[in-house]
């Protein structure tokens, strides 16, 4: 068994309590991202989609989630994020619209 099939993920009640930046330079502590580029450039499409597989992948508590990412960026990201398949089935099962986005 893979580490990403059996670890805890947090995920939000409700996507609209995800009220991170919507655009902007955003620097992630290094609790979410313990690499040399922790600091992310949301106006560009690519650094967006990889702050937010960092921040999905490793987010300890909805806390995490709702400071960092966006709703609507979320959405419009959704179907170009390279997740581990476990993380993207339960964000989907609670969010079946995001499946739809994909």
């Amino acid at each position: 068994m893979r580490y990403a099939d059996s670890r805890a993920y947090a995920l939000p009640e409700d996507l609209a309590l995800l009220e991170g930046p919507a655009s902007g330079v955003v620097e992630l502590p290094r609790h979410l991202d313990w690499s040399e580029q922790h600091v992310y450039d949301l106006d560009d499409p690519a650094q967006l989609g990889l702050m937010y597989e960092r921040v999905i992948r490793e987010a300890s508590s909805p806390e995490d989630l709702a400071v960092y990412l966006n709703a609507r960026l979320l959405v419009r990201c959704w179907g170009r994020l390279y997740l581990p398949p476990r993380v993207r089935r339960l964000w989907e099962d609670r969010f079946p619209f995001l499946a739809a986005a994909a």
